[in-house]
């Protein structure tokens, strides 16, 4: 296929997505080893979960190495704080970020084969689930997201989300602050899915993410002959027979679930993609959700949400579509065998990208992928990026061509 406008723009800048900071510098946490950011002059700091889809175009842009470095970097934070921060800022330790890092260790060893280093980061990622099943277990038996305050951060926290969101909205200052933070660990900062209730809610895309990190170390557990994956094994099933339990709305599509009312989310967002994406899900509830795929994907793409009625200004909703979710909802169809639904959602994503770079010059952290433009419900000056838009660009380009040259049909 044409090597495009966009890969060229891709390859010629990574270098300046790449930093080195081995020393702490004011709120800045130095690392180990060169890390990437996310955009162009506009950060210093990695950021955990937008790092896994980064280094997929890394890895098709044969540098390796560096998803190496970026790896080894969060593997050092865990080490050292004892989870994964929401990236390398000293403010940013009140709360960490979608789990990913498992699927990094494994795209790391699947290239390199080094048992000695799996070993290292087996240990550490030991320490990262239980974080994870410590601070952030809910009433329900599955997990939720969550952060770290203290009183006085509330008021100010309070203040954050009411300006994004663009008002303040019903409740106390500690309970909007703690919402606050818990859409931040999201990563889907900020949305309509949980209203202003996050820290009620067991999120299908935050558990799917901890079955796919306890499928990931059964699989470690085997390489490595340490008797442990059957404890791996276990630990994933319970998980998803829970989620099966209480997140199915009647026709098999996993939802949210509010475990302090007994409800799912009356949202139908991109993350009920998830299940398919780490496997969970069984074939008919992926029957189910392709079935409902109308409801989500507009003419330029996938939508982060349905089309709703929520007050307020969400940049996670209607119009906006994000490159990440393009690439979970593609792989998760591709998982299935939807390999046509995936091959459309491909083709309109990197049609989409390479329209606006002609128009902009440049790449961006969310398009409307309704009206294939930069015109975005946004709650920040939105930065040109790099980061997950350009490793997703690669990846579902690159998935576009297994079906040009024949190898997917």
């Amino acid at each position: 296929m044409e090597y495009t406008k966009v890969q060229e723009y891709i390859e010629n800048h990574w270098d300046e997505t790449i930093k080195e900071n081995r020393q702490d510098k004011g709120t800045l946490i130095g690392m180990p080893y060169p890390y990437c950011v996310p955009a162009v002059g506009y950060f210093d700091e990695m950021y955990y979960w937008d790092t896994f889809f980064t280094n997929k175009g890394l890895a098709l842009a044969g540098r390796m190495a560096q998803v190496k470095n970026n790896t080894d970097n969060m593997l050092y934070l865990v080490d050292k704080y004892g989870y994964m921060p929401n990236g390398n800022r000293t403010y940013y330790l009140k709360n960490s970020q979608p789990p990913f890092l498992s699927m990094m260790v494994r795209d790391v060893y699947g290239y390199y084969k080094d048992g000695a280093w799996l070993r290292g980061a087996y240990d550490v990622l030991g320490m990262e689930y239980e974080f994870w099943m410590a601070k952030r277990r809910t009433a329900c038996g599955l997990n939720g997201y969550g952060g770290a305050l203290t009183p006085d951060m509330y008021e100010e926290m309070a203040a954050g989300y009411s300006e994004r969101f663009g008002g303040m909205p019903e409740g106390s200052l500690r309970d909007i602050a703690m919402h606050y933070v818990i859409c931040c660990e999201s990563g889907w900062d900020i949305n309509p899915r949980w209203q202003t209730e996050g820290y009620h809610y067991a999120p299908v895309d935050l558990n799917s993410l901890l079955y796919g990190f306890e499928k990931n170390m059964e699989y470690f557990a085997q390489k490595l002959q340490n008797g442990q994956e059957g404890l791996w094994s276990r630990r994933a099933g319970n998980r998803k027979s829970r989620m099966f339990e209480l997140m199915d709305d009647g026709s098999g599509i996993l939802l949210d679930y509010n475990f302090d009312k007994g409800q799912l989310s009356p949202v139908l967002s991109a993350a009920s993609f998830y299940p398919l994406f780490v496997k969970l899900a069984d074939q008919k509830q992926a029957e189910a959700l392709v079935r409902q795929l109308p409801r989500l994907e507009a003419e330029y793409g996938l939508l982060t949400c349905e089309k709703g009625s929520a007050a307020g200004n969400y940049q996670w909703d209607y119009p906006n579509g994000w490159s990440c979710i393009q690439y979970i909802a593609v792989i998760g169809l591709d998982n299935y065998g939807y390999r046509e639904e995936a091959r459309r959602l491909a083709l309109k994503h990197t049609l989409l990208v390479e329209k606006v770079f002609e128009e902009t010059g440049n790449l961006w952290e969310k398009y409307n992928v309704v009206e294939g433009n930069i015109n975005v419900s946004n709650e920040y000056e939105m930065p040109a990026m790099m980061g997950w838009t350009a490793g997703v660009y690669l990846e579902l380009k690159e998935y576009g061509k297994l079906f040009w040259d024949g190898s997917l049909s």
